[in-house]
């Protein structure tokens, strides 16, 4: 059975990115889903100086090892003034010292959700562009805006058109798995 790791980019306890990450790969057909919190890889800040001194950090060798382990990916983006949260950044960072293409070429399902109109899609559009650089292999993309407004926790994505978005990118992501 193929093995889909799926997070939430954010370190909120309540983390809507994680909600929106968990209800859709729980669409995917005949997949183990391996669900993490990113809470449980924090670790100090990235410097060069600290690498140099202590080398990397085991939170970032684990989540890179999640990763070679897994055969796709499905990420929700929370959006912090535009770009990643520091937690995701920060793990991002480390565990790209490890090997550049760090996201191994794994299938992706990108996602992204806030409470606003544009539903994190300033984050979601810098991962598009720059995942690729990475290893990133982005086969599908969606973004859920107004959070509140569109999904409940019972249902999921509300919106018949929102839904029938995602189930399409869903969709493309199962093809490739």
């Amino acid at each position: 059975m193929k093995k889909v790791l799926v997070f939430g980019a954010s370190s909120s306890r309540n983390s809507i990115n994680k909600k929106l990450a968990i209800h859709a790969a729980t669409q995917l057909e005949n997949v183990e889903i391996q669900i993490i919190d990113l809470n449980d890889f924090e670790m100090p800040l990235f410097s060069i100086d600290r690498e140099g001194e202590t080398g990397i950090p085991e939170p970032a060798q684990l989540f890179k090892k999640m990763l070679k382990e897994a055969d796709a990916i499905v990420v929700s983006f929370a959006e912090h003034n535009g770009s990643f949260s520091a937690i995701f950044k920060n793990l991002f960072d480390w565990t790209s010292r490890i090997e550049k293409g760090m996201w191994e070429n794994k299938p992706m399902l990108a996602l992204a959700t806030s409470p606003g109109a544009r539903g994190g899609q300033s984050v979601l559009s810098h991962v598009l562009k720059d995942f690729q650089y990475r290893g990133g292999n982005i086969v599908a993309s969606f973004s859920l805006p107004s959070f509140q407004q569109n999904f409940s926790d019972d249902a999921g994505i509300t919106d018949e058109t929102l839904n029938t978005e995602l189930m399409k990118q869903v969709a493309i992501l199962q093809e490739t798995i």
